[in-house]
This record gives C-alpha cells, sequence and structure tokens, in this order.
C-alpha cells in the first residue's frame, strides 16, 4: 500500500505510550487512564509507532487520515497549563500563566 498522506501525532505526558499490532490496524494508547484506549483503524488508514511516543496515520485519502488521527487526538486533548496530550506533531502550544505568574 503506498501512502500519500501523513498524520504525526506526539504523545507529551509521563507514562504516555503507544503500541500498535495487527500490521497496523490496531492502535493502543496508555494516557494515564486506567484502562488502555483501543482504536481500530478503518480500512484505508494504518498507523505506525516509530517511538513509544511518536505516531504516524498513513493512507490514500486525506479525509480518512485526517478524521482518524482527530479521533485519536480527541482522547487527551493537549491542556493549555502543562502542555500534556495528544498533539500534532508541528502544533505549538502556547502555555498559560499560572495562578501565581498572572500578577
Amino acid at each position: 500500500m503506498e501512502s500519500k498522506f501523513f498524520r504525526f501525532l506526539k504523545l507529551v505526558g509521563v507514562g504516555f505510550k503507544a503500541s500498535t499490532e495487527c500490521e497496523g490496524r490496531e492502535l493502543f494508547l496508555k494516557l494515564g487512564y486506567s484502562h488502555e484506549v483501543q482504536f481500530t483503524a478503518p480500512p484505508a488508514v494504518r498507523v505506525f509507532c516509530f517511538k513509544p511516543n511518536i505516531l504516524c496515520c498513513t493512507g490514500l485519502d486525506k479525509d480518512r487520515v485526517h478524521h482518524f488521527a482527530g479521533a485519536v487526538r480527541s482522547c487527551k486533548p493537549p491542556e493549555v497549563y502543562k502542555g500534556k496530550g495528544v498533539l500534532y506533531i508541528d502544533e505549538v502550544v502556547k502555555p498559560k500563566p499560572g495562578k501565581k505568574q498572572k500578577k
């Protein structure tokens, strides 16, 4: 399968890990919840883990690839205070100041 479209995701946080099985069909995420989050990729999308914290969603259909990457990101969107969560690799989260730094 030749892939035209890619979407890279980065897991930022202590203990956040990803793994794949069944030739890129099943995605398992450890995101700090009491359970693993499991995703099954649509037929036109494959998922690869380059490192435990970097994912690559690839496929021939741009809409399906981006929709699947958005679904994975919605599990743990990046928080604005610490910057932890699932981010796109080129995304920059500007941290918000906390209570003590407002003055």
